[in-house]
């Protein structure tokens, strides 16, 4: 079976970002990738976006209750009060934790009185949810403090109970505030989501908004005279923040997350800390070839997801906090051994996914909501982001969960659908459907019951066609255009490296072109990638283009001989010493 068929389309520049691009010095390329992506952002605001620097980063008291938050944990150390940390298992959440635990031990809090609280993906769920609270209240040791991080805004009851309990909450996160807002039983919300915050960048990630806390925290602690005021900035964890930025998909057009993701890999190219030289040492990274955004999404992210989608939530965390490269090591070939299942498990996901979305494309769904009892909950998400990727349309996968009378459900979708408002009318049409669900405009989580599959399939798909108002939903490849062949080189590929980092709503420039294919080759572990030669102009080229067929054995969309239109990013490939230019083909198809 070949892919399905895609259409390329060529991104809208905007002209007046074009003008101010350019007055900003930027060559016409450059400016030309600038204004298919800021859109509506001139003048000052295009130039803090292009030009991002950590001295301009807005300060903590602009976020709603983080001087009320602040206070409080001054007031709990200086009370030596035992304090948990309570976060979620994905890379934004471990990030957080660590930025949380590593900021207080920093202000001479002893590891004592400091106690982790991460839920089991399987076992807990997402956030704070009544097994994870059932966890905390049977603790021989119970905090007295519990701080969240990328959770907790729509915890209310369990915070509650918490509260009950005598343990104070104070909520970090940076997902939609829920219709009821924020929880009433928490000491203090600090969400940039917020409708009542002044911050002026809302789209930060989780980890980020416990780094501006503890920030905070640390300058209350020095004006009160508990901490001496040369004592070290936070700038060292930096590089926790750039990778909970990149990996959690927070929008690339703020000021804050470009800075941000710049700001860490410098601190990761240090390769100063254990888990970063290790993982230096593993895929082959120095400081002729260092990492990059790129390397945050595609390489790091994954292999810290995959223990925690599979198994033990607290492994990645015990990789970040590894004391030498030894021990970093040890964590990081566990790592390696779940980020291999996970690909097994996925790969087996994606092949039984496929097979149904593609009946439901026929029967011309605006909505895939998929669900199998041989589904694992853990790589979900991944597989929904996969189908959107194929079929243009928001997509929901479930898997069993709990003897299989629960689903719990990862979505993904496109722009023009907000997931969060998608479930929050469902909810207010159906009030019993969900057991819980939460999230943000681009990705959500949800549970529901078995029995109420088909309710929640026709209540999805109604919603969404009422959202994009019946119109048919295709995938779409977004280019900037065409590129003339004098300007494929690595000179061109050095002069958009200068616009990164590139991320969500900031993406990789990507061209559409008309090529000859002369030769192609079927590669990689499992037979499913196409390396080519390609010929445009008299002029040849390298090309790759990664799971060109969905399963071994299938058809080959374009063959010898065959002139394609194709969309593409330019790469490099360096290989035994030689530096070449390589074409990655997106999409193709015979002209």
């Amino acid at each position: 079976m070949s892919p399905i068929r895609k259409q390329i389309r060529t991104r809208i520049q905007d002209q007046q970002v074009f003008r101010g691009a350019r007055e900003l010095g930027f060559s016409p390329l450059q400016a030309r990738i600038i204004a298919g992506r800021a859109n509506g952002q001139g003048g000052h605001i295009l130039e803090n976006v292009m030009f991002p620097a950590l001295k301009n980063l807005h300060h903590p008291e602009l976020l709603q209750d983080c001087g009320r938050a602040a206070d409080y944990i001054v007031a709990a150390i200086r009370e030596r009060k035992r304090i948990g940390i309570l976060t979620d298992y994905d890379v934004d959440g471990i990030c957080s934790h660590v930025v949380v635990y590593e900021s207080l031990k920093h202000f001479a809090v002893s590891e004592d009185s400091l106690v982790s609280l991460i839920g089991h993906r399987m076992h807990d769920g997402y956030g704070i949810s009544a097994s994870l609270v059932d966890k905390i209240l049977a603790l021989d040791k119970i905090p007295e403090l519990i701080i969240t991080a990328d959770c907790g805004s729509s915890d209310e009851q369990q915070i509650n109970r918490l509260k009950e309990s005598g343990i104070a909450v104070i909520v970090t996160d940076h997902h939609t505030i829920p219709v009821e807002g924020v929880p009433a039983s928490a000491v203090a919300t600090i969400n940039p989501s917020r409708k009542d915050c002044q911050y002026p960048d809302k789209f930060i990630s989780g980890c980020m908004v416990s780094w501006l806390l503890m920030c905070l925290v640390r300058s209350r602690l020095i004006g009160c005279g508990i901490l001496a005021n040369d004592t070290v900035k936070l700038g060292g964890l930096l590089d926790f923040v750039g990778l909970s930025t990149v990996a959690d998909a927070v929008t690339f057009t703020s000021p804050t997350n470009r800075a941000v993701a710049n700001g860490g890999l410098q601190v990761i190219n240090q390769l100063a800390k254990p888990p970063w030289f290790v993982l230096a040492k593993q895929l082959g990274k120095n400081e002729r070839n260092p990492f990059t955004v790129e390397d945050l999404a595609f390489q790091i992210a994954p292999r810290i997801n995959a223990r925690s989608r599979m198994a033990d939530p607290y492994a990645a965390l015990n990789f970040f906090m590894a004391a030498d490269t030894l021990k970093a090591d040890e964590h990081l070939q566990r790592l390696e051994k779940n980020n291999e299942e996970r690909k097994i498990t996925e790969r087996n996901m994606v092949k039984i996914a496929r097979q149904k979305a593609n009946k439901l494309n026929k029967l011309q769904k605006s909505s895939l909501v998929i669900s199998d009892g041989e589904f694992h909950a853990g790589v979900q998400g991944i597989v929904a982001s996969r189908l959107v990727d194929s079929f243009g349309k928001p997509t929901v996968v479930l898997s069993p969960v709990l003897e299989g009378d629960i689903l719990s459900g990862s979505a993904r979708t496109i722009p023009e659908v907000h997931l969060l408002k998608i479930l929050q009318k469902i909810n207010e049409q159906h009030v019993d459907l969900f057991l819980s669900f939460g999230g943000h405009s681009g990705a959500a989580g949800l549970k529901i019951r078995k029995e109420d599959f088909g309710i929640f399939c026709n209540a999805f798909e109604i919603t969404v066609q009422d959202e994009i108002q019946n119109r048919k939903l295709e995938p779409i490849i977004l280019t900037d255009g065409d590129l003339e062949v004098e300007l494929l080189s690595l000179e061109t590929l050095a002069e958009l490296q200068k616009l990164e980092p590139y991320g969500r709503e900031f993406e990789e420039p990507a061209f559409e072109g008309i090529f000859t294919v002369t030769k192609t080759r079927i590669v990689g572990a499992e037979p499913v990638h196409l390396a080519l030669k390609l010929e445009k102009n008299g002029r040849k080229f390298q090309g790759i283009w990664f799971n060109a067929m969905e399963n071994p054995g299938d058809r080959q969309a374009i063959n010898e001989g065959t002139t394609i239109r194709c969309a593409y990013k330019l790469k490099l490939n360096a290989f035994r010493g030689q530096r070449n230019l390589q074409l990655l083909v997106e999409y193709a198809e015979p002209e």
